[in-house]
Parts: structure tokens; sequence; C-alpha cells
């Protein structure tokens, strides 16, 4: 399969999408693919690259059965779809900082030097945001994978649909996560389409846009 990702060809991805609410619901992604789609679509960039996403793929019936009652507007997609990707910000990401850190020594992209300097800056200044300064870090850095996994899902041949509206207070549980630890940023749906989808207006550059 070629990676239009790869080969720079956006012509029917970022711009021929359309919202798919119907899948093949005989259609199943395997879990290898599932895996190799995420890892591609984590290649995007985090803040000191403390990759914040964590990804909860919600593919068995009865997985969906328990998350249809907190997407009461978008269940014929949980009925549907290969899968529901529930993607998660990870308030305490910078845990993880050295571990991080120590690859990027191991694998030479980055001195241990540099490596302990870093960290000795980063990791005391994530510890001393508020609650709401680390809700946004990481809900930025996680959208941007998820936008990334929409792409990378295309470029697989598979459509998706993103999901805002769910019962956020209670996702986290749903899955079995520490809910004030993990914070609801977007579910996805993904698989094959069964509908055309709905195309929707967006507004022309020069309204959105300022040149200084």
């Amino acid at each position: 399969m070629t990676n239009k990702l790869i080969n720079n060809d956006f012509s029917d991805i970022a711009f021929g999408r359309k919202s798919i609410r119907l899948y093949d619901e005989n259609f199943k992604i395997s879990q290898e693919e599932m895996l190799k789609m995420i890892q591609e679509a984590t290649t995007t960039p985090s803040s000191v690259n403390m990759q914040p996403w964590r990804f909860v793929v919600v593919e068995s019936e009865e997985a969906k059965a328990k998350l249809k009652p907190l997407i009461r507007f978008n269940t014929r997609q949980n009925d549907t779809s290969s899968a529901m990707v529930l993607i998660f910000g990870d308030m305490q990401c910078y845990e993880y900082g050295e571990e991080i850190y120590d690859a990027a020594v191991e694998q030479g992209k980055m001195s241990a030097e540099v490596r302990d300097q870093q960290l000795a800056a980063i990791i005391p200044y994530y510890k001393n945001f508020s609650k709401e300064q680390m809700n946004d870090v990481v809900k930025i850095d996680s959208s941007l994978a998820a936008m990334q996994f929409m792409l990378v899902a295309r470029a697989h041949g598979y459509d998706t649909n993103p999901i805002g509206g769910f019962e956020a207070d209670q996702l986290a549980e749903a899955v079995d996560l520490d809910k004030e630890r993990y914070v609801p940023v977007m579910i996805l749906s993904i698989g094959k389409a069964m509908e055309e989808g709905y195309e929707s207006v967006r507004f022309a550059p020069e309204k959105i846009t300022n040149f200084k």
C-alpha cells in the first residue's frame, strides 16, 4: 500500500474529507495495523517531546456497549465502526521525561549533557504548572496526534469521524483510567465507510486570514 503521507500527496486526504457516520460493521482492523497507525500518528510534535497522548482502542462488542451511553449523539459510529479510538491527555506525562530523554541519548539524538540540562529545567517547570495550564498543554499536543491519526488512517484506506460530544466526566473511568490524571480529548471512529458522507462549508481563506 502506498503511504500518501510519505509521498506528500494530500490531494484526497486533507482536502477531500467528508464526515462519515456509517461504516461496514463486518470489517475489522487488526490490532497490528492499529498499532502501526498509532505509531505513525505519534510522530507528530509535542511540547518538549513529553508525548502526553494516550490511546484506548474500543473494538469489542462489550466495550462498545459500555461506551454507547456516553456518546448518545454518535451511536451509529459506535455501532458500525471497526473501532472507536479514545484519545486522552496524560496530566503527569512529565513522569516519562527521563525515559524519553534517555532513549534519545541511547539513539544518538542527544548528548547526556544536554539531556541532563534539559530535564533539570523541564521537569520542575511542568510540575509547577497549574491544573488549567497542564490541561491546555496536553490537550493541544494530543489534538495534534488526533489530527495526524486521521490523516494516517486515510492513507491506510480508512475513514474517520472526530467526535467531541461525549460525557467527558465519565469517559476515563469507563475504560479503567484515572480520571484525575487522564483528560479526554477526542474520540475518533474508524473503519470502512458505507456512505458518501456529509460535505460541509468552509470559510474562504481571505475571510479568516490577516497578513501584517
